[in-house]
């Protein structure tokens, strides 16, 4: 049946994150700035806007949203090839069908190694960056083309039409990540997936959105296909610490500041410990991932 935001999802049991509910920038652990830098700038389109003290923080051309900060810390040991409890990948959102086909063509002329799929709801280029760090740049399908199964949205996996993909891009050049670019959902690797549940639905107040995928749980807010993946692929990993290339923290921007004390109320209420920031909540999840939420 085609998808409608009223009719599709689990809602949380108590609080619910507002409808208006976005991602705002991940923060990487990498070993070589520099190499980083090289990739996230000629590999994936990125910009930076402010690099020092090794610190760089990226966002898409012409719009100055930070999206990804990456943080050099040179003792870091890349991503082993089993993964680590934490990051999965982190999806960077273009704003249309044509930038995408844009990009596939620009990494056809590059030697790097890509991944793609269909997922229904959206189509998706996979890639891993010089540490392991695993990378999604993907466009939406529109919401009227989306399907459901009972209250599960259809979330699949498919070969991707890479031919139609660029030809959608037509003749224009590939010249970075376009305006509008965001990032559109973080996905983690855990250890089981109902202290997933128990964090991101029951505590946190995500609906759950697909959850009869292999091993995977997927949440959001306001009727968004996910902003939250969560898989056990690689459950029996230990979880990344602060010698490994990894996910320092990510954001959860929500629309006022009265949202964030309920955010805090229910983790709270739930068992969960929070360190409230000047004016944001941190918080861990229960391999050691970070939150911070913000208004």
């Amino acid at each position: 049946m085609p998808a409608d935001t009223e009719t599709f999802g689990i809602a949380p049991p108590g609080f619910r994150l507002p409808a208006a509910t976005t991602i705002g920038r991940v923060r990487l652990q990498v070993r070589d700035l520099e190499r980083s830098l090289e990739y996230y700038k000629r590999i994936l389109g990125f910009r930076p806007l402010t690099t020092s003290s090794g610190i760089a923080t990226l966002a898409a051309h012409d719009d100055d949203r930070p999206l990804v900060e990456l943080h050099e810390h040179r003792d870091a040991r890349p991503v082993p090839r089993g993964g680590l409890l934490g990051l999965y990948h982190f999806a960077v959102l273009l704003p249309d069908r044509p930038s995408l086909g844009r990009f596939v063509r620009h990494i056809a002329g590059l030697d790097v190694y890509a991944g793609s799929a269909d997922h229904a709801v959206s189509e998706s280029i996979y890639l891993t960056d010089p540490d392991g760090l695993g990378i999604e740049v993907y466009a939406d399908r529109p919401r009227s083309t989306w399907l459901v199964n009972g209250r599960e949205l259809h979330i699949t996996v498919e070969p991707l039409d890479l031919r139609d993909l660029v030809r959608e891009g037509g003749n224009a050049p590939w010249t970075g990540l376009p305006a509008g670019t965001v990032i559109g959902h973080v996905h983690l690797s855990v250890g089981a997936l109902d202290q997933a549940e128990a964090f991101y639905h029951a505590a946190l107040g995500f609906d759950k959105i697909a959850w009869r995928y292999p091993g995977a749980l997927f949440l959001s807010a306001g009727g968004y296909h996910h902003h939250l993946g969560t898989n056990t692929w690689a459950a029996a990993a230990p979880p990344a610490t602060g010698a490994d290339a990894r996910l320092l923290e990510w954001e959860l921007i929500l629309p006022n500041a009265g949202a964030v004390t309920h955010a805090a109320e229910s983790i709270a209420a739930s068992g969960y410990r929070t360190t409230p920031g000047t004016a944001d909540l941190v918080v861990a999840d229960p391999w050691g991932t970070t939150l911070r939420i913000r208004a």
